[in-house]
This record gives C-alpha cells, structure tokens and sequence, in this order.
C-alpha cells in the first residue's frame, strides 16, 4: 500500500470496512492534536452532501441531511461548507470552484486554532449523485488546509484504486494528504478489509512513554485479518499484471462518448463524469433543471428497465449511477450503455 500511495504515506493501520476506515482518521486526528496538547482542536470541517459512512463519527462528518434528522443529537460538531457543483451554480465551473474554497477559507479562518482535520472525498462525492468537482477545487483545499495548518482526511474508500483513472484520485491533482482512508476495491469486493494511511509526523505523534497514554486505544477483532490481507495482495498483484489502470484509457473514453451523446437528451439536465465513475442527472425540465416528482421514482423505474434488459445499475434519487467494474471487457461496456440510454428513453416517454 505505501509503495503505491501518494507520498509521504508511510503507516498504515488496518481495519475491515470503509466507514471504520474515515472513523479512524477522525479518531488520530483528534487524538493527534491532544498529544501534541493542543486539545482546543475538537471539530471538523466537510462538505455538504458528502458521505462518509454509517458508524457516528463518519455520521458526523457527512452531509446527508437524512442521518443528521435522525442522528443528530448522537453526533459531534463539524462545520460543513458548499459542495462544489456547477450544474446546481449560477455561474461556471471556474467561479463555482472559487465561490465554495472562498466559503472554505472563511469557515476555517472563523474556527482557526479548533479545527482537527478537513474530510473530503477526492474529485468526486459519490453519494450525493456522482458530483464531480471542477478542476482544481481538490488542490485548492489542501492548500487551506496547509495554511490553516489542519490536517487533511482523503476518503478514497469509492475513488481508490484506478476508479478515476489513476491509482489514486489524489494524484490527479499532486495532492498528499495526511490520511487516506481506502477500502472496496482493496479485495476488488471480495473479503471486506480497509485500511488508513497516514504519516510519520502523525505515527510519532503517538509515541511516548508507556505512562503517558498516547497509544490509539482502537482495535476489531477482525483487523488485519490474514485471509482478507491475502487477497488483497492477490489482488493488487492483478493491477500489476495486467496494468489494470493504464488499461482503463479506451473505457473511459468509451464512457465519455456515450455521456456526450446523452445531453441533448430532454431528460438529461447534467451528465458527470471521472474516469469509470459517471451520473447521470434526470430532470423534468432540461431547461431549468426543474426534478422530476419525487414521488415518481424515476431514477428507480430506469434501473427496474435495465434490470429487465438484463444489467444492473442503481440510482441515487434521480442519478442514473454508472460504476462499472474495471475489469469489465469492451463489449460488456458497450452493452451495459446502450441498454442504459435505452431504458431512459422508454421510461421518460412514458412520462
């Protein structure tokens, strides 16, 4: 794992699924900032819409407005600023991008000297409907992290290994964060396992004499389980064999084209896009933007047609997610698209 994470990724600490994962990083960066007795530092900084995972800490972190209504008096502070999504912006993606890191900045300018760490999903927030963020925004909130001198929390648990054409999304934009928190693609789904990165200056952190208690008291029975590990080894020996994600270039076009054709569609208010990972936006009105009734369920009733056809999708309200796995051969891609734009035609005809 350390050999092939962004740099400077040097400890690693195992558990068994990917929401135990950010839980993790959210526990040493709290406890990181005791150790160095700074235990002002008790609250976090994320993006609305974002999601994390379902244990309390990862609850706490993300921006579905569901979990908070019915956990929220379970959860701990986190200050949430605008999630960047041109489609739903008044503006372009350049000054979309800018408006939410200025939003950032004055939330973490507001809260200096308290926030423990910042916690994204790197280039694409996925479970708010695929929402791929504008060129830049990714660099731009590690650079105030930097400057407010905050650690950063990479949730790559949905765009780790080749998901957004590289190994990690971080790379994308050069980014190295503090923790990375992976899991999913690790057994390629096979076995759960999961794991947080992080690095030297964070693991020395927890260093000291055995009286002073600055051990990490977190453990599962399951972590590092032998077996688990085994085909997650196995399984990267794949990514090498077969160069999993320099082979990815002829899909993600493949995709791309597909998506491109899908806009002038008159149910299609957006289409996004990051490497294998794709949505597709349904709307009532491709002029406004205007949803469809919620009631409805169309993103539903478009899978159920794909589901007939023979390919399984699933929907995020409205978003017709595709994820197909990497290793899937051209023409399975190529029949997984069509029966897709098929089945959205005939269901919003219906309508």
């Amino acid at each position: 794992l350390v050999e092939i994470s962004p740099a400077g990724l040097c400890k690693v600490f195992y558990s068994d699924s990917g929401a135990t994962s950010v839980e993790i990083a959210l526990k040493m960066a709290f406890q990181y900032w005791r150790n160095l007795g700074q235990s002002g530092r008790t609250s976090f900084i994320a993006l609305k819409q974002s999601y994390h995972g379902d244990t309390m800490g990862s609850v706490s972190v993300g921006g579905i407005e569901i979990f908070h209504r019915i956990f929220g008096s379970l959860t701990f502070k986190a200050h949430f600023t605008e999630s960047p999504n041109p489609y739903r912006y008044d503006g372009t993606a350049v000054e979309c991008r800018d408006h939410c890191l200025a939003e950032m900045e004055k939330v973490l300018r507001q809260q200096a000297g308290k926030i423990a760490a910042m916690v994204v999903e790197p280039l694409v927030q996925g479970a708010a409907g695929i929402l791929v963020h504008p060129d830049g925004f990714l660099a731009g909130a590690a650079r105030l992290a930097r400057k407010y001198d905050t650690l950063l929390i990479a949730d790559e648990v949905a765009t780790g290994f080749g998901r957004t054409g590289t190994m990690f999304a971080c790379e994308r934009e050069r980014v190295r964060p503090d923790f990375l928190c992976v899991s999913k693609s690790i057994t390629g789904g096979y076995l759960p396992l999961a794991a947080t990165l992080t690095t030297e200056k964070v693991y020395r952190s927890f260093r000291g004499r055995y009286d002073e208690f600055k051990t990490f008291f977190h453990g599962h029975t399951y972590t590092a389980n032998p077996l688990a590990c085994a085909v997650a080894l196995a399984n990267l020996r794949l990514y090498r064999k077969d160069d999993v994600v320099g082979g990815l270039e002829g899909k993600i076009r493949m995709l791309g084209d597909f998506l491109r054709g899908m806009r002038s569609h008159p149910s299609v208010g957006d289409v996004r896009q990051a490497g294998l990972m794709a949505g597709i936006e349904l709307v009532k009105d491709q002029r406004t933007g205007r949803p469809f009734e919620a009631a409805l369920k169309v993103g539903q009733r478009v899978c159920r047609e794909c589901r007939n056809q023979g390919v399984w999708v699933r929907p995020l309200s409205d978003v017709i997610v595709i994820l197909p796995p990497l290793s899937i051969r051209s023409g399975q891609l190529r029949r997984l698209l069509s029966v897709v734009g098929r089945a959205i035609v005939q269901v919003t005809k219906m309508l």
